[in-house]
């Protein structure tokens, strides 16, 4: 069968895969390059997730010709309070750019293509300069329903001017999203749950690809002792994490760690905030940006994911999985994946039932290995990423 050639748009940069987003896109772009198929990436570079050309090893530049275009994505208090006039959605606006129309209209010209994926919903402005200089299939990955994730936090501010600003933000981006989903060809959501909404706003092809690791690769079993202690690592500067965390300390911690003293609490992740770097908090370990996530979650036994807002797939709840770790997570943070609770994984929704599986955990380190073996099973079975690929292929050539 002929290979395919497929330009990847990124909001951005897939490598080095630190956060879930590039890991999704990443695992993905080598997972079609692995399949033999040829592949040219596009990636925003911004302050949020800098990456320079020169920081790209020379053998991922070869293989995937990934060039850059640098935006402003800083939030400024002028903008945004103009954007409350308006019926456009900020977070889509931030993404619009001469420059990097410039730079996508240079590489349509130079090449043809079979497939042009839109890395998130931010990237669908250039829908447009696609269909003028391509004859391509254009596909969304969407990691997320991208609203939904402020509406949730909106739904669970207390403060009435930030909900009145939340509330303008995610319906804004609602509009813009439901509208926006029939200029595709096909849509490809992260979870069967995100399926049923584009489904229901979409008439073209949906079809649901996970996030998939390599089994064989970093995550064969692991023979060492892990510390018994609680771990957490995610970006700080997603929202719904630094949500989380924050009301893990507040709510839940105070009652573990006065029923286990020596109980240890390690935070791992990209751009802690300010308080948490100068938190004093007896027994919280914070790291913040580690060298090696998976080395980071082999050393601890159990995983906290407290997550009340987002939406797709929580990726470092999978890898957690996929390394053999226990984890409890609210049913928010494991939607996505097809768990079933007490036997690979632990839910959690109140501070209450968060420190009663804290407690069987941690006095039972035989109970939070087989939860963490069967979390990898079920991850290998669901997750494999060879095995999303060739679904993914198949996905590509029924659009075309």
């Amino acid at each position: 069968m002929k290979p395919l050639k497929i330009l990847f748009i990124c909001n951005k940069s897939p490598w080095p895969a630190k956060e879930g987003g590039p890991m999704a896109m990443n695992n993905i772009i080598e997972g079609v390059i692995a399949a033999g198929n040829k592949v040219k990436v596009l990636a925003v570079d911004s302050d949020k997730y800098p990456v320079g050309p020169d920081d790209i090893p020379a053998g991922y530049r070869k293989k995937t010709g990934i060039e850059f275009v640098h935006l402003d994505l800083a939030v400024r208090p002028l903008p945004v309070f103009l954007n409350l006039f308006s019926k456009k959605s900020y977070h889509v606006q931030r993404f619009i750019s001469k420059a990097f129309e410039e730079k996508l209209v240079e590489i349509l010209q130079k090449e043809p293509f079979d497939i042009v994926q839109l890395e998130t919903l931010f990237m669908a402005p250039y829908i447009g300069v696609i269909r003028k200089y391509s004859r391509a299939g254009i596909v969304l990955r969407a990691h997320n329903i991208e609203h939904l994730i402020w509406k949730r936090l909106c739904a669970k501010s207390g403060n009435v001017f930030k909900r009145y600003y939340l509330k303008h933000l995610f319906t804004t981006l609602e509009n813009y999203e439901k509208l926006v989903l029939d200029r595709f060809d096909g849509i490809l959501p992260i979870t069967e749950k995100d399926a049923v909404f584009f489904k229901k706003y979409c008439r073209k092809p949906v079809k649901t690809i996970p996030f998939g690791i390599n089994p064989e690769g970093r995550f064969l079993p692991d023979a060492g002792q892990p510390e018994n202690a609680l771990f957490h690592i995610g970006s700080m500067n997603w929202m719904p994490n630094e949500e989380g965390i924050r009301w893990f300390l507040n709510k839940v911690w105070p009652s573990v760690h006065a029923k286990f003293p020596n109980l240890k609490l390690y935070l791992a992740g990209r751009s802690m905030p300010r308080w948490l770097l100068q938190l004093q908090m007896d027994n919280v370990i914070v790291l913040g940006e580690v060298p090696d996530a998976g080395d980071f979650i082999l050393s601890r036994s159990i995983s906290v994911a407290p997550l009340f807002s987002g939406s797709g797939v929580r990726i470092k709840i999978i890898e957690s999985m996929g390394f053999g770790r226990a984890v409890i997570s609210t049913k928010t943070g494991a939607e996505g994946i097809e768990y079933t609770d007490g036997q690979n994984i632990m839910i959690a929704d109140t501070a209450e039932e968060f420190v009663s599986a804290v407690s069987c955990l941690y006095k039972n380190p035989e109970e939070a290995a087989r939860i963490g073996n069967n979390a990898r099973q079920l991850i290998e079975r669901k997750h494999n990423n060879r095995k999303i690929i060739q679904r993914l292929e198949a996905f590509y050539r029924e659009i075309l």
